[in-house]
C-alpha cells in the first residue's frame, strides 16, 4: 500500500522516533532513514517532506554527520530540528558557535514573527531544548521567527528555498505548541493530506507477519503485558494454527500475575497457551548478581533457553515472536543514526549470540499508545490493553542489589499495595506507569517503641504519552501518605518509603 511519505533523517537524537510518531498521529506516514542517503536515493523515495533530526554531536566536530547538499535542491520542504538546524545554518552560509550557556530542559519560546512555521502559535510557550551550540548568524534569506531566554535565534524559515528550522524539540510532549508547529510544517508547508491510519497498520502488519513466517511454526514469548499480548493476538490473526504462546513464570512477576495472565489470555489463545514454571531456574542464575546489565543478559539468555526447550518438547519452532517496541530498541542500540546507548533490554541487547530461532518483532517500530490502539482493533480486553508497562526482566531491575526470594517477596507486597491503592483511588489510568523499587540501603526507624534498621522502598509514578519522555506524577499528598503507612505497617522489613520526583530526561523511568 502506498502512502504519502515523510522522510526523517536520523542524526542520532533519542527523540528521533517521536517525530515519526507525531506525524503518524496526524495521519502522515513517516519513515526514519540514515542521514547518509544521497540525493538520488531520497528523490527515489518521493517524499513530500523531509525532517533533519536532532543529535548528540556538534556540527563543529570533525567527522560530524552531514547532508548531501543536493537534497536541498529537490524542491522538497525541509525542517531542521536542533542539530538539523545547526547543520542547515552551517552548510548554507550561517555561523554556528558553542554556546556560553547550554540549554537543556524547559525553555520559554517567544514568537517575534509567525511566518508559515509558527502560524497560530501562542506568543510565548514552553519548549524542550537540548543543545550546546547556537546559530549566531543566519544564512542569507532566512527570517528569524522566535527566541528563548538564552538563544537569540530559536526558529527561522526561508519559504522561497523551502527550508525551516527550530532550536528545540517540537516532537516531545513538553513542547506545548510542538504539535501545532509540526502540523504547520506537514499540512501547510508540505501539503500532506493525512492518509495513514492504525487500521492500515494492522492490515500491513498481518501481511508482513505472513510473509516472514510462511508455513513455519512460531513461538510467541507471552509476558501478559500489553506488548506481548498484542503480538500473540496479531500472530493468531495472521497465521492461526502456527503459533505456540509460552508464558514463563520466572519468579520476578508482580503479586498474583501468573494467575491473572492465565485468566485473561486463556479465552483468547485457548490450547495454544503454555505456562512454564521456571522460578527456581531464574533465581538460581541471578544468585549474587547486582549489576543491572548482567541481570538483563542473564535473564535474556535464560528466556531463550526456556523458550527453546518448550518448543522442542512440543514439536519445535523456527521463529520466536516477542513484543519489542521502539523505545526498547532506541535505548539499547542505534539502528539508524549515531544515537547513544542508554541501557540493554532483555529482548534487544540481552539476547545471546547463539540463539537458534529467527526473531519476529511486528511491533518494533511502534510506541506503547499505538500498540494499545492496535490491541483494541484486535479485540483484546480493556484490562489487558490498559495495563501499565512492565519490564521483561521483571522485578530483577527493581531490586537494586542482589535478587533473592526474600527481596522479591518484599517488593511484590509493596508494589501490590501501591497499585491497589492507585486503582482504589481512581488514579491508575491517570499515570503512564507506577511501581515500587527496593533500595539497597537500610535506615533507622522506630516501631513499637523499639529501634529498627530496615529497608527502604521508593515509589515511582510518571505521566507520559510514549515513554520516551516522562514527568513525575503529582499524586495527592494524602494518597502517598496512605500508601506509605500501609507499606510500613504491612510489609515486613520495611521502615521507610520515599517518592521519586525525577523526570525523563535526565532520569529514565526504570531505576535500572
Amino acid at each position: 500500500m502506498s502512502h504519502e511519505l515523510l522522510l526523517i533523517l536520523d542524526y542520532g537524537s533519542q527523540f528521533t522516533q517521536l517525530i515519526a510518531r507525531r506525524a503518524r498521529e496526524m495521519g502522515v506516514y513517516a519513515e526514519i532513514v540514515s542521514p547518509l542517503l544521497s540525493r538520488k536515493e531520497i528523490e527515489g523515495r518521493r517524499p513530500k517532506g523531509i525532517v533533519l533530526s536532532g543529535g548528540p554531536r556538534s556540527v563543529l566536530e570533525e567527522g560530524a554527520p552531514g547532508l548531501d547538499r543536493g537534497v536541498l535542491d529537490l524542491g522538497i520542504p525541509v525542517l531542521g530540528i536542533c542539530y538539523g538546524f545547526q547543520l542547515l545554518a552551517r552548510d548554507l552560509g550561517g555561523r554556528v558557535t558553542p554556546s556560553s550557556r547550554r540549554e537543556y530542559g524547559e525553555a520559554t519560546l517567544a514568537v517575534e514573527s509567525e511566518g508559515r512555521l509558527l502560524a497560530g502559535v501562542d506568543p510565548t510557550s514552553r519548549v524542550w531544548a537540548s543543545h550546546g551550540d547556537v546559530v549566531e548568524s543566519m544564512p542569507r534569506g532566512f527570517r528569524k521567527l522566535a527566541h528563548t531566554e538564552s538563544v537569540d535565534v530559536a526558529a527561522v524559515e526561508d519559504p522561497e528555498r523551502g527550508v525551516y528550522a527550530v532550536m528545540f524539540h517540537p516532537e516531545v510532549a513538553h513542547s506545548t505548541q510542538g504539535t501545532r508547529i509540526l502540523r504547520n510544517f506537514l499540512f501547510e508547508v508540505c501539503g500532506f493530506h493525512g492518509d495513514w491510519t492504525m487500521g492500515q497498520v494492522l492490515d500491513e502488519s498481518v501481511e508482513k507477519v505472513r510473509a516472514q513466517v510462511g508455513a513455519r511454526r512460531v513461538l510467541c514469548a507471552l509476558s501478559g503485558g500489553v506488548d506481548s499480548s498484542v503480538v500473540a493476538a496479531l500472530l493468531h490473526r495472521a497465521v492461526p494454527g502456527q503459533v505456540l504462546a509460552v508464558f514463563v513464570d520466572h519468579g520476578l512477576l508482580r503479586l498474583g500475575e501468573a494467575e491473572q495472565v492465565g485468566r485473561a489470555m486463556r479465552p483468547i489463545l485457548d490450547r495454544d497457551l503454555v505456562t512454564v514454571d521456571a522460578r527456581d531456574r531464574f533465581l538460581s542464575a541471578l544468585h549474587g548478581v547486582e549489576d543491572p546489565e548482567r541481570k538483563r543478559k542473564i535473564i535474556g539468555a535464560e528466556f531463550i533457553n526456556v523458550f527453546e526447550q518448550a518448543a522442542q518438547e512440543r514439536g519445535g519452532a523456527d521463529l520466536l515472536a516477542q513484543g519489542t517496541l521502539y523505545p526498547d530498541v532506541i535505548e539499547s542500540i542505534s539502528t539508524r543514526g549515531p544515537s547513544a546507548k542508554i541501557k540493554s533490554h532483555h529482548n534487544v541487547g540481552g539476547l545471546p549470540d547463539r540463539m537458534k530461532m529467527e526473531l519476529v518483532e511486528p511491533l518494533r517500530e511502534l510506541f506503547k499508545d499505538e500498540v494499545r490502539e492496535l490491541g483494541g482493533l484486535l479485540g483484546l480486553p480493556a484490562a489487558v490493553v490498559g495495563r501499565h508497562p512492565f519490564p521483561g526482566p521483571g522485578l530483577a531491575v527493581r531490586i537494586l542489589g542482589p535478587v533473592t526470594p526474600e527481596a522479591v517477596k518484599t517488593l511484590q507486597l509493596a508494589d501490590d499495595i501501591f497499585i491497589t491503592e492507585l486503582r482504589r483511588g481512581g488514579l491508575y489510568d491517570d499515570v503512564w506507569q507506577a511501581f515500587a523499587v527496593l533500595l539497597p540501603v537500610r535506615t533507622v526507624g522506630v516501631m513499637g517503641d523499639g529501634r529498627t534498621y530496615d529497608q527502604v522502598v521508593a515509589l515511582r509514578a510518571v505521566t507520559s504519552s510514549d515513554g520516551m519522555t516522562a514527568d513525575w506524577a503529582r499524586l495527592p499528598d494524602s494518597f502517598l501518605a496512605r500508601v506509605s503507612s500501609r507499606i510500613v505497617n504491612e510489609v515486613p522489613g520495611v521502615n521507610r518509603v520515599v517518592y521519586d520526583i525525577s523526570s525523563k530526561p535526565p532520569a529514565t523511568i526504570e531505576w535500572e
